[in-house]
């Protein structure tokens, strides 16, 4: 099986800390690179993590606020010194294509190769990147200004034919796409084979959502229902939940009353406020409402099974 990974670059929100970085995370699947966000300082995070930053051909910015984007000039900047020549792709709202020519401009900069900008849509369930391998469509979040979330999912791997059925059966070439379709199989003396006799299922789909940054909403519940591993924003605890409403953040609470609903697998909590020193109050309160928690650390992969 493929891996399929998550490499946490920041966690922290607005402010980066000694410890928090601001926010992007590096998504691997199928061997290929995904960046989701990129704060101040992510190409150093990339680098502290030995992860080759001219294999990420996708780059998907949730919103624009600083915090979220400011690092990807710097991370363009460089792709060019080290010769980059291959296009890349970059999804956001609106306006980030002006803010990244202005930069260019300004600096008097003319990349080495082709940036492909994707105006992203403020609703959920858009089709992103799509190949034989995976899938990434966007979520409508709740924030203060046009915010994505991200689905990735893989797609639906064929069957898988037993090698002792085809030698068994003699199943010709020609037959064996219908029957990893799930078509079942016609011997040439016109004996029907049922196709769960020859074949075995292929493996399970997995699934990673990112949720940041974004109020409690209910919304979303159907596009990240049975997810794998869920990354949602915890901005604040209980005892900030004014202030979450107020600025369209979650709290720890929240993000798990959310993942509660929607049935995922794991919550991975991130975005943290930086007045908050003691973290393991953020998972003790996420656990009273949904077991399966952990804290996003920078550096850290989950990996997604």
């Amino acid at each position: 099986m493929d891996i399929f990974s998550v490499t946490v670059l920041g966690s922290g929100a607005a402010l980066p800390t000694a410890n928090r970085n601001l926010s992007g995370q590096l998504v691997v699947i199928a061997n290929q690179y995904l960046l989701i966000d990129c704060g101040e300082g992510t190409q150093i995070q990339l680098r502290k993590n030995k992860i080759s930053i001219q294999r990420i051909d996708h780059v998907f910015i949730s919103h624009l606020h600083g915090d979220h984007f400011y690092g990807l000039i710097g991370l363009l900047s460089t792709m060019h010194l080290l010769g980059r020549t291959k296009p890349i792709h970059i999804y956001a709202h609106e306006g980030l294509k002006k803010t990244i020519e202005v930069q260019l401009e300004v600096s008097y900069s003319k990349l080495s190769y082709q940036l492909n900008f994707h105006n992203l849509k403020n609703e959920s369930g858009v089709v992103l990147v799509e190949n034989k391998h995976f899938c990434v469509e966007s979520i409508k979040l709740k924030h203060s200004i046009p915010c994505s979330g991200f689905l990735i999912r893989e797609v639906e791997k064929p069957r898988n034919i037993l090698k002792e059925a085809i030698e068994k059966y003699n199943i010709p070439v020609k037959d064996r796409a219908g029957i990893k379709k799930g078509e079942d199989f016609q011997t040439s003396a016109g004996t029907v084979i049922k196709n769960e006799e020859i074949t075995r299922d292929p493996a399970k789909i997995r699934s990673f959502a990112y949720c940041s940054d974004t109020a409690y909403s209910e919304r979303i519940l159907e596009n990240i229902a049975g997810v794998n591993l869920l990354y949602h924003e915890a901005t604040f605890m209980e005892d900030k939940k004014a202030r979450a409403k107020e600025t369209y953040h979650s709290t720890a609470a929240q993000a798990a009353e959310i993942a509660k609903k929607a049935e995922v697998a794991q919550l991975l909590l991130g975005h943290f406020s930086a007045r908050y020193k003691k973290m393991d109050l953020f998972l003790n309160e996420a656990k009273a409402v949904f077991e399966n928690v952990r804290l996003a650390e920078d550096g850290i992969e989950y990996i997604i099974e």
